[in-house]
């Protein structure tokens, strides 16, 4: 028998997140899925009076034509992929995968090549369709979160079904305190980094572009990064996995970057111009997710965290920024984190990961859950 939660989650992404009507056509990207859920995504799609375009993908054989990849091959991709994301209204993908290593003997050179020529696929379905993208649980998921594959499962259907109506109304003070700051200062361990948000605007995300969810954006003006920040969570990014990165900023631009392994880091950042400054700048408050587990979509919603990203800056909180690459990167300052301050004008927004004004204190798990 399928488990009941399928039906549960895929209610949730089809009347909820990407909200299909009658008449929408639906292209549902499942990579490493299992096929039951699959099916419950379909059927939810067509009772909504939807049309579902099924893509089914596995990270082993994407990795196989990564390894190879030529600038012919990633153009034809780009028009195939772009011509049937301009055929639909709404983007639903679902993205498994036993190894999240699967792509760390990739090339550097074919994942950017890749990145950057698909890069209007990305773009059309941010800007263009109603989009939800989230993870499947899977036994490499469950190892990287420290936990049994069953303890995994409940914890991922418990956060990907909670109630983000509720959690969208919290948020709402928070969005306009960003919309309307200038000056942004985050102290943490390591960690002393000005900037300005001013004119950039903000944006909650409420469960209607990634599940799990649970954070509001904006986006630093570009040149107007200074500092040092030092992020305390581990991070996968083109299948490599990065711990103690710093990063030391002037006039916006990365001018120091250390990590494990430093060498990759720099080669990354060196995709483009834009890779050496930040698109996005995020508080996360999920109340069921506590510690980070190598998976972005996860850890960039942890409960007292901020995440900062080199490259892309989303149009919705747009300084200009243009890369191939967007890089979440996570820092956690609650008090058994090493703790930190997040100050708004002058005003201190969050302390060891607890908002202190009173319209921001119904974003505090205790009172979210």
């Amino acid at each position: 028998m399928t488990d009941p939660r399928y039906k549960k989650l895929a209610r949730l992404l089809v009347a909820y997140s990407t909200e299909l009507k009658k008449g929408d056509r639906a292209l549902l990207d499942m990579i490493d899925v299992p096929d039951e859920f699959t099916v419950e995504l379909i059927r939810a799609a067509r009772a909504a009076g939807a049309t579902p375009l099924v893509e089914v993908r596995h990270t082993r054989v994407s990795r196989e034509l990564l390894l190879e990849m030529n600038d012919r091959q990633a153009a034809l991709v780009r028009d195939l992929e772009l011509a049937r994301m301009k055929k639909v209204q709404a983007y639903i993908a679902i993205r498994g995968s036993e190894n999240a290593s699967e792509n760390s003997d990739v090339p550097g050179s074919r994942m950017a090549l890749y990145s950057r020529l698909t890069r209007p696929v990305l773009d059309w379905r941010i800007n263009q369709t109603r989009w939800c993208v989230l993870r499947w649980p899977t036994p490499s998921m469950a190892q990287a979160a420290g936990m049994s594959t069953e303890a995994f499962e409940n914890l991922y259907f418990d956060v990907c079904t909670m109630d983000y109506a509720r959690m969208a109304r919290a948020m709402v003070p928070l969005e306009r305190r960003m919309k309307r700051a200038d000056q942004v200062q985050l102290k943490a361990p390591g960690t002393d980094l000005k900037f300005s948000i001013k004119g950039i605007g903000a944006k909650m995300c409420k469960g209607d572009r990634n599940i799990p969810d649970g954070e509001v954006f904006s986006c630093p003006v570009k040149n107007s990064v200074n500092g040092v920040i030092q992020f305390n969570t581990p991070t996968i990014y083109a299948g490599t996995k990065f711990e103690n990165v710093r990063l030391g900023f002037k006039d916006g631009k990365i001018i120091h970057a250390t990590a494990n392994n430093p060498k990759r880091l720099n080669e990354i950042l060196n995709t483009d111009a834009g890779a050496r400054y930040v698109g996005e700048f995020s508080l996360g408050f999920n109340p069921y997710i506590l510690s980070p587990m190598c998976d972005i979509l996860f850890d960039e919603k942890i409960a007292g965290s901020l995440h900062f990203t080199p490259g892309q800056a989303y149009e919705e909180c747009d300084n200009g920024n243009r890369s191939a690459v967007h890089w979440d990167m996570v820092l956690i300052q609650r008090k058994e984190w090493g703790g930190g301050e997040v100050w708004f004008d002058d005003e201190l927004i969050r302390q060891d990961g607890t908002f202190i004004p009173k319209d921001l204190k119904p974003l505090n798990p205790s009172n979210l859950k």
